[in-house]
């Protein structure tokens, strides 16, 4: 009986792009997992994970357009890119707030009250990039 292998079954151009969209699907994954994750040796974990794995697609990405194998769909205006900025910025203040007023009724002092759901961000608060010349 011939076996085939993979690269013989499947061109190796479409191997690559396979292999890009399952980077692309394991990040969306992780994000989940760390998103859902109450232990913060778990979420960060998963964090790290995500951010290899974003490395890695990346990396992948750059080989694959150097090579003209792959190229990247039409960019977004930047008139779009500042409103769905705008929009998360919001958003992230929100649920700031709503996180503050809710430890708050809690109790005064957190340590006496502590929970599973609250540890240290993994993450320092930063402002908007908007602004920033290199995207311009």
């Amino acid at each position: 009986m011939n076996v085939q292998t993979a690269s013989e079954m499947i061109p190796q151009d479409e191997l690559f792009k396979i292999i890009l969209a399952d980077l692309r699907r394991i990040v969306r994954e992780y994000a989940t997992a760390t998103t859902e994750s109450s232990c913060p040796a778990i979420r960060r974990t998963f964090a790290e994970l995500t951010d290899s794995t974003l490395r890695m697609q990346g990396d992948l990405y750059m080989l694959l357009e150097q090579n003209r194998i792959y190229s990247a769909p039409a960019g977004a205006s930047r008139q779009e890119l500042n409103k769905h900025l705008q929009e998360a910025e919001k958003t992230h203040q929100k649920v700031h707030q709503i996180m503050q007023q809710h430890s708050a009724r809690q109790s005064p002092n957190p340590s006496q009250n502590p929970s599973p759901y609250q540890h240290q961000s993994n993450v320092a608060y930063h402002p908007s990039n908007v602004d920033n010349p290199y995207y311009s």
